[in-house]
Formats: C-alpha cells, sequence, structure tokens
C-alpha cells in the first residue's frame, strides 16, 4: 500500500515534468526568440545544481529520513515554477528569470531524487527492488509519451509559460501522497566522530573501487555529456530547420517513446531470460546508433527517422535505468546507499551542463545538424565503459 502511493505521487509528478521538459526550450524559442546557445543554457542551468549540490546531497541523506526531504523538495519547486506563469501574465518574464527557476528547480530535484532512491530500499525487500524501480520506470515512459504529446498540445492553447503551472501543481500533488505513506523511517543512526567531507569521499571511494558501479559510472557520464549535447538542440533543430509548430513535435515525440513504453513492460521478463548484467550491457551497447539516426530527419516522411531514433533510444535508456538502478541498490551497503546513489548522480548530472554548453557551442560553430551527428556519434563511445568492464562475463549482480 505505502508503495503504491508513492508510484502514485510519481505518476503524475513526472507527467508534469515532461511538459516542463518540452515547455522550457520552447518558452525560450518561442516567447522569448533566444539563440540556439542560449536555449542550450537553459538546460545547462537545469543541471547545475547536481553538480554544486550533488554530493553533499548523499551525504545528507545518508543522516536523515528521507520522507522529509521528499515533501520539502516537491513543495519548494511547487512554488518556484508558478513564478514563470505569473512572471508571463504580467509581461516580464526573461531569460534570466527562466534560467534562476531551472536551476532551483534542478537544485531541488538533486535532493529529492537522492533521498527518493534511497528511500526505496527502506520501504521494501530486497526481492521487490527490480520489480518495483520498474513500475516507477513506467511512471517516466508513460509521462514521457503523454507529457510530450500533451505538453506540445496545451503550448499552442495556453502559450508555454503557462504550462508550467501543470507542472507546479504535479509537485503538490506528488507530496499529499508522499505525505500519506504511513511507514515510518528509523532515524539513521548518529556517529558521534561523522565529518561530511569524510563521508562524501567514502562514497567517492565506494563508487571508484567498485567495479560495476565504476564502469556505469563512466558509461553514464560519457553518454550524458554527449545526449545532453544532442537534446540541447533537438528543439531548435526541429522548429528552424525542419519548420515543425510545438503541437507536431509533442506528436512526434510521443510516437517515438513508445519505446519506453514497451522497454518498462518486457525489462522483468529481459531480466529473468538474460540476466540483468547482459541486460545492461546490451541497452548500452544499443542506444549509440538511435541517436545517431536523428541526423536523417526531413521534412515530410524524413520524420520517420526522428521517430525510430526516439524509439531506439527510449527503448534502451529505460532499460540501462531500471538494471542499473536495481545494481547500486544490490552491491552497495545500506548505510552508504544515498552517498553512493549521490555520487552515481553526480557523475550524470554533473557533465550536463557541459553537454548542454558543448551542444550550443557546436550548433553555433558548426550548425545544428552536423552538431546532431557529432553527438549522436559521441553516444556509441559510452557502451565501450561497459563492454570492457566485468558485466560482461556476468548474469546478475552479486548482493553486497
Amino acid at each position: 500500500m505505502d508503495f503504491r502511493r508513492m508510484w502514485l505521487a510519481d505518476a503524475i509528478s513526472q507527467l508534469g515534468t515532461r511538459m516542463t521538459f518540452l515547455a522550457a526550450p520552447l518558452v525560450a524559442v518561442l516567447s522569448l526568440h533566444a539563440s540556439a546557445f542560449e536555449v542550450a543554457l537553459v538546460r545547462a542551468f537545469e543541471s547545475l545544481g547536481a553538480l554544486l549540490f550533488g554530493l553533499v546531497a548523499g551525504a545528507w541523506i545518508d543522516r536523515v529520513r528521507c520522507r522529509p526531504v521528499l515533501l520539502v523538495t516537491d513543495l519548494g519547486r511547487f512554488l518556484v515554477l508558478l513564478s514563470i506563469p505569473a512572471a508571463a501574465l504580467v509581461g516580464v518574464l526573461s531569460l534570466g528569470h527562466l534560467y534562476v527557476v531551472m536551476f532551483v528547480v534542478g537544485s531541488l530535484s538533486i535532493w529529492f531524487n537522492v533521498a527518493h532512491q534511497s528511500y526505496l530500499p527502506r520501504l521494501l525487500p530486497a526481492d521487490q527492488l527490480v520489480s518495483a524501480n520498474a513500475k516507477l520506470s513506467a511512471n517516466t515512459s508513460v509521462a514521457a509519451l503523454a507529457g510530450a504529446s500533451v505538453g506540445g498540445f496545451l503550448v499552442q492553447l495556453l502559450t508555454a509559460p503557462l504550462v508550467f503551472t501543470v507542472d507546479a501543481v504535479s509537485f503538490l500533488w506528488s507530496a499529499a501522497w508522499i505525505r500519506s505513506v504511513r511507514h515510518r523511517e528509523e532515524r539513521p543512526p548518529r556517529r558521534p566522530d561523522r565529518h561530511l567531507g569524510r563521508e562524501i569521499a567514502a562514497g567517492l571511494r565506494f563508487v571508484v573501487r567498485q567495479p560495476l558501479l565504476r564502469a556505469i559510472a563512466g558509461n553514464t557520464a560519457t553518454f550524458v555529456l554527449w545526449q545532453s549535447a544532442h537534446s540541447a538542440v533537438t528543439v531548435v533543430f526541429l522548429v528552424r530547420e525542419i519548420g515543425l509548430s510545438a503541437g507536431v513535435i509533442g506528436l512526434i515525440s510521443t510516437v517515438g517513446l513508445v519505446g519506453a513504453l514497451l522497454s518498462s513492460a518486457v525489462t522483468g521478463r529481459l531480466t529473468a531470460r538474460f540476466g540483468q548484467a547482459r541486460v545492461l550491457v546490451a541497452a548500452g551497447v544499443a542506444l549509440g546508433p538511435g541517436y545517431v539516426v536523428s541526423v536523417f530527419t526531413t521534412p515530410g516522411w524524413g520524420l520517420a527517422w526522428f521517430v525510430a531514433s526516439s524509439a531506439v533510444a527510449s527503448f534502451g535508456i529505460v532499460l540501462m535505468g531500471v538494471t542499473e538502478m536495481t545494481c547500486r541498490q544490490v552491491v552497495c551497503p545500506p548505510e552508504l546507499l544515498g552517498r553512493v546513489n549521490a555520487t552515481m548522480e553526480f557523475t550524470m548530472w554533473a557533465v550536463m551542463p557541459a553537454g548542454a554548453v558543448l551542444g550550443g557551442g557546436l550548433a553555433t560553430w558548426l550548425g545544428l545538424r552536423p552538431t546532431i551527428l557529432v553527438a549522436g556519434v559521441g553516444t556509441c563511445f559510452a557502451a565501450l565503459w561497459l563492454v570492457f568492464s566485468p558485466l560482461r562475463r556476468m548474469r546478475d549482480f552479486p548482493a553486497a
């Protein structure tokens, strides 16, 4: 019952977040007439908070109960996001305001994400984690499907700034369901000699010395760097080179993300048949080519290339997300899980600003389509971390 409440909290929150993922660059492009580089900075500011606070968040989460952190960060994001439609209604919305909001929301999100990932093993036994992670991943997939199309429609109906209201309300919904969870965590034991720097270092050392997590962290950092460069210019590419409206962008994104929904449905079967480690490696190998083919996108029937790219990439991302999260939760001792989650999140979020700026810079220097190609090729190299690691010879992840 308590996991069901968490699942409901996550479901609508994910939907709102996906709408904002589409609406934020559209605000910059359509309402604020930003350049490709300025649009890329929207993504950079959103992920900058993880670079500043990610490792600290992990150390703190290992000291406290997760549920209060989830509530505070949900309510904080609700209030901050409402400032975008409020500013738009009175005619004072600016790029600077958008950057600040995305930075604050991204900073709160890193605290929420680390607490959310650490809360699940406190709520459920280990043998239920794969199933629970797959169900939460299904939320992300459904939200990506519905959020892209609904978000694109609402941008045309309400304008992009007002779509932020929907995301704000989704965080209020999430807070209400999390508050209804009846399970009460035990407060982690307070160590008399605790030291924030040493605790952060312990999480970093564990990831560096644990061969499976080290390979996953390297894969994540390399992949997300180039994926961020790719996504930073995708909306600008579709609007300015392909000539699509917000509604059509939402529609084709929805069709492409069917791969994520399918992946959520079959992840459990695939891991049971082939093994968690094998599925993780296979998903990593398939991701790169999925991004490369988007370079062939053209108006008309050529949009099928973008749809195919989204379908392959989203299928692989969900497979990787579920298996990688399960690996963390299985191989890591409970007392280190918050810090390990934060370290792994740090490897992802910390490279996002660099990737977004890289994408904007390449688009300014090379143009939009060449940047899509270069970023796609870059994602292919991420799989080498997995292929040349112990994961290649394993079937399932060993317990801590």
